[in-house]
């Protein structure tokens, strides 16, 4: 059974059985649970009660020795007896803490904790600080159990200001893919996954080994001048579950990517479409092909020139990266193959790569590219007036098609 659930009914027992019972009676029966509970019981007794580790101790101690302590009988004080809380003593404890905790909307924006780590040392400090007699143990057990914090990590969810017609793109391209994809026409994500750093670098994530024998690597992920770092531009068919990467060891450029979607339809696309007419390439909106770069449709206009082939782009919004399908159904799993392997050589990212698989077929062919593809290159107005461009006529700078020069095929 999992903790949480062990916590919950532990609590209800407790606020069943508490009105009826004294003092001692508590004391016993919550070290009755937790001594029952074994390992870690202490830990969540105290949790679902309130009570101190210190309290549960005793009533340890009680049942071990039979009722007696250090020779003297426990006795049970009056209602209302002992030592008062200390939020009793001090009511603005509580708000004197969250203001701390969250400077920013309860308290004074100037708050030395603003911008450090708030740890229950830290807290303690400030608190004593303002005459508050408080020990950071009493400190967490306010935070967790009466103010509702907890400790948090950060959570990637936000994406920026969203686009008003989202959700219009996530259809057209939907609407796109189901019709390329009826008509037997190949469809295809792309995108450049992270740039890696070739050399004996750490390599997130873990691996079966000996123990205590793991993989030594640098301690410092300084670049190798020699090796330096490589841009694997990927190509996701969304039909037929296969993908291409081409590992470059220069800049990712326009002109890189427009190269890696060549490599992919002469190595793979031509064999599995020997029909096509036409080719949708779903993108990010920036990056190498993004929407706004020239150098991208130029590129495109060359490619589609020499395959003969209308080539269709729908761009994902702005702040929707993740939306694409290669991220999640590829790059992900090249990530888990990977994990925790150095990538100490080009020949090792193209072997891990192309030996990377999944249960629902997955496979992947990549290969090096050593080309040259200088960043900066300009593109003139001339130059892009000479691209062969329909616009579509919702928002055509998201999607538009690519026209083969002096063609005449059917399109789809």
């Amino acid at each position: 059974m999992q903790q949480k659930n062990i916590k919950k009914i532990i609590q209800q027992k407790y606020n069943e059985l508490r009105p009826f019972i004294d003092e001692r009676i508590r004391r016993l029966w919550a070290s009755a649970e937790a001594k029952a509970l074994g390992y870690g019981g202490q830990t969540l007794v105290a949790e679902a009660t309130g009570m101190s580790r210190s309290t549960i101790n005793i009533g340890l101690r009680e049942i071990r020795k039979q009722g007696k302590v250090a020779g003297k009988i426990i006795r049970v004080r009056s209602s209302g007896g002992g030592r008062k809380c200390l939020t009793d003593k001090a009511p603005s404890l509580k708000s004197d803490l969250e203001a701390l905790v969250e400077p920013t909307t309860r308290g004074d924006p100037e708050s030395p904790l603003r911008w450090t780590c708030k740890s229950v040392r830290q807290l303690e400090a400030e608190l004593q600080k303002k005459g508050r007699k408080v020990g950071r143990q009493k400190v967490a057990h306010l935070l967790h159990h009466e103010l509702g914090f907890s400790l948090q990590a950060n959570r990637k969810t936000k994406e920026g200001a969203s686009h008003p017609d989202r959700d219009a793109q996530f259809r057209h391209i939907n609407n796109r893919v189901v019709f390329f994809q009826k008509h037997s026409q190949p469809v295809i994500s792309v995108d450049t996954k992270k740039k890696e750093l070739v050399g004996s670098f750490k390599n997130n994530g873990r691996e079966w080994r000996r123990k205590g024998n793991p993989e030594l690597v640098d301690v410092y992920d300084f670049i190798d001048k020699e090796r330096g770092k490589v841009s694997p531009y990927g190509i996701y068919d969304q039909t037929a579950n296969v993908g291409w990467v081409s590992v470059g060891v220069d800049h990712d450029t326009a002109e890189f990517a427009a190269e890696s979607i060549r490599r992919w339809w002469r190595k793979m696309g031509h064999q599995s479409y020997p029909k096509a007419k036409e080719l949708l390439i779903t993108a990010d909106c920036g990056g190498s092909n993004g929407y706004r770069v020239r150098l991208w449709k130029v590129a495109l206009q060359r490619l589609a020139d020499e395959l003969g082939l209308c080539i269709s782009v729908c761009h994902f919004p702005p702040g929707t990266s993740k939306w694409n399908k290669i991220e999640h159904r590829m790059f992900s799993h090249i990530s888990m193959n990977w994990r925790g392997k150095p990538l100490i050589s080009h020949e090792v990212i193209v072997n891990l790569i192309s030996n990377t698989t999944t249960t629902k077929g997955l496979r992947i062919q990549a290969e090096l590219d050593k080309g040259k593809y200088p960043k900066g290159i300009k593109v003139s107005e001339e130059e892009l007036k000479r691209v062969n461009i329909k616009k579509a006529s919702f928002h055509g700078e998201w999607n538009y098609k690519i026209i083969p020069q002096e063609s005449d095929k059917k399109k789809v």
